[in-house]
């Protein structure tokens, strides 16, 4: 993300990470209006992908997030239309690409250095590890920039 540069979505999506919803949560809440879903719906939908999939500490849900969002504002679902299935591959494996040339990773506990045990049902609170630069808030607003970036 550039420099005290955030998007709207950007913006919307840091808020709801801080109100409390996971990573995977805020960045597809930022794009309910854009992608025809109801909020509650969209945060049923991705509440298991925080914390790096139901804190396995897997895939960033920030960037699963993203994903799902891709998913429905470019994907595809006609099983037999190849071209779209590889076009939105590609544009899925691009943007995992940015995600990790800015951030290392595109997994949690490589990002975070957070516990990996799944035992530990109860999300850690926001400070102290989640101050570590890049911080899952500003990942999560990386998100839904990529995403917002794609329209222009």
């Amino acid at each position: 993300m550039q420099e005290n540069k955030t998007s709207c979505a950007a913006d919307r999506a840091m808020e709801l990470f801080n109100n409390g919803y996971n990573c995977s949560q805020a960045v597809i809440g930022a794009f309910c209006d854009e992608i025809g879903m109801d909020f509650d719906t969209a945060m049923k939908l991705s509440s298991s992908f925080g914390a790096g999939m139901g804190r396995l500490r897997e895939v960033c849900g920030a960037v699963t997030g993203m994903f799902m969002v891709a998913g429905l504002l470019y994907g595809f679902s006609d099983p037999s239309n190849k071209e779209k299935r590889i076009e939105h591959y590609k544009l899925i494996q691009s943007l995992a690409q940015q995600f990790k040339e800015a951030n290392g990773s595109i997994i949690c506990k490589e990002l975070t250095g957070l516990s990996t045990d799944t035992n530990r049902l109860i999300p850690e609170e926001r400070k102290g590890e989640y101050a570590k630069k890049p911080s899952c808030v500003e990942m999560v607003g990386q998100a839904a920039a990529m995403l917002e970036q794609l329209r222009k």
